[in-house]
């Protein structure tokens, strides 16, 4: 499908004929492909893709971290440390390193928003990354602030907020609690984070290459309802910041209407509140368009100018003098239950530091929450839909724990709880699958499924049988 006639028009009157030209040309080549490698289960940042060795990189625990993800690793994303180009698309599908959440595909423009973010943020920081499927940004922003902070992501559609649970529980890094609400509700917990970052809904101009099928949905009405719905967000979202606290604004847009002008039309009602964030380093050699729009930083990426898609981002500080007070909603219902010493027995033996933990309970479900983090879930949950949070570590039959799937894929897992099973790739795929695999290898009862030691669920052998235990909404359908 051809590009938008109007858009063109936009573009060409926007940008000017040469520069709208070369845009449009750009928009009709190939997409880069990239990932953003996960440094809790691979080694780390300054690793290269020849360097084998491991002398450094450990697990909680002491356990050794496996090797860098079998991809076919080209050269980094500039301004995301564990950001890579690769030379060709794989299938992603059929490795398992991607079910184990060793790595996330991710766009390399959109890994910029990491770069913002870096080194203005407390620690032990609230961010909430109010419009988060499917999940790259906040798996970064989870990476980002380490274990004493808590990303709150927000989806307001039900069947993406769960592909966003099952993205994060997937990357394992135990920090992050997955609510399903409209902005509105987040709003309510007025001057609460420490970051509020905006990944808005947009008309997709910046996709048009990656995805073919956003250009039939282009409309100039579209845009037109794209900018009036950001503004609503963008209300909700400063009004959730704490004085002092930084807002993040994206889209994956090129039009002014939903970028500069979304920042002009907040300015109007904010301008006295909004202040800089300070110098963003961006190298020349990345080919980033730099503005601002009064405090706001603005950096746009053009296809034909960086090596990724079209991307907008700008970042600004709410005053720290903002007359703003931080309130929660009134508490409705008390959703966390706490586990008795028993229970809590049983669950300390499976966490390779568990006196980091706090443990409690949703359902029959046990979790367990770094301790910095466990009373901001608990005030969460007793007002918000949360769909997950923390870690799900399993249910309690007659004083055993039987593992959650979630469990497999955190790093601070007790590898000693749990015999380790380690499959070669092809037994990986029929595991993923959740077929049958052979029992050679598995110890009697439960077992962690590994490849390349990395976690990716349980499995139960009983006898010559094995039970295969991995979620079936996340089995591999395609064959």
């Amino acid at each position: 499908m051809s590009l938008p006639e109007r858009f063109v028009e936009r573009t060409l009157r926007e940008l000017g004929v040469e520069e709208g030209r070369a845009l449009c040309e750009a928009l009709e080549s190939e997409s880069p492909t990239s990932v953003r490698l996960n440094a809790s289960k691979c080694r780390p940042a300054g690793a290269s893709p020849a360097d084998n060795r491991q002398e450094t990189a450990t697990l909680p625990g002491g356990a050794t971290l496996p090797d860098l993800p079998r991809l076919p690793l080209l050269r980094r994303v500039p301004w995301c440390a564990d950001g890579w180009y690769l030379r060709e698309r794989p299938s992603f599908t059929f490795d398992p390193d991607f079910h184990a959440g060793a790595y996330y595909v991710q766009e390399a423009s959109s890994q910029f928003v990491g770069h913002l973010l870096r080194g203005r943020l407390p620690a032990g920081a609230r961010v909430l990354d109010l419009c988060a499927a499917p999940g790259g940004k906040t798996t970064l922003y989870a990476s980002l602030i380490g274990r004493e902070g808590l990303v709150v992501a927000n989806e307001i559609d039900r069947r993406r907020a769960s592909v966003l649970a099952d993205n994060v529980r997937k990357w394992g890094t135990g920090n992050v609690a997955v609510t399903c609400c409209d902005a509105a509700s987040l709003g309510r917990f007025e001057a609460w984070f420490d970051a509020v970052t905006v990944d808005a809904p947009c008309s997709g101009e910046g996709m048009f290459r990656k995805d073919p099928a956003a250009r039939g949905e282009w409309s100039e009405a579209n845009v037109r309802l794209c900018a009036a719905r950001q503004d609503e967000i963008l209300r909700e979202a400063w009004r959730a910041l704490k004085p002092g606290g930084v807002l993040l604004y994206s889209t994956c847009t090129f039009n002014r209407e939903e970028d500069e002008g979304s920042l002009e039309r907040m300015l109007a009602w904010a301008e006295t509140e909004v202040e800089e964030t300070g110098p963003v380093e961006v190298d020349p050699a990345w080919g980033i368009c730099c503005g601002r729009v009064g405090a706001f930083r603005t950096f746009r990426f053009y296809p034909h100018r960086t090596c990724g898609e079209g991307f907008f981002a700008a970042v600004a500080r709410k005053s720290a003098e903002a007359d703003a007070r931080a309130r929660t909603p009134k508490s409705r219902r008390s959703v966390l239950t706490p586990v008795d010493r028993k229970c809590a027995a049983e669950l300390l033996r499976w966490l390779t530091e568990p006196e980091a933990m706090r443990f409690g309970m949703a359902g029959d479900t046990c979790y367990a929450w770094y301790a910095g983090q466990a009373e901001a879930v608990r005030t969460l949950s007793e007002v918000l839909p949360v769909i997950g949070s923390g870690v799900a570590l399993g249910q309690i039959f007659k004083g055993v724990l039987k593992p959650d799937p979630a469990l497999a894929f955190f790093p601070g897992l007790n590898r000693t709880a749990v015999p380790v099973a380690e499959l070669a790739e092809e037994e990986a795929l029929r595991y993923l699958r959740r077929q049958e695999i052979a029992a050679a290898g598995l110890a009697e009862g439960m077992n962690l499924i590994c490849v390349r030691n990395r976690g990716l669920g349980f499995a139960k052998r009983i006898g010559s049988r094995v039970n295969n235990l991995y979620p079936n909404s996340l089995r591999i359908m395609k064959q």
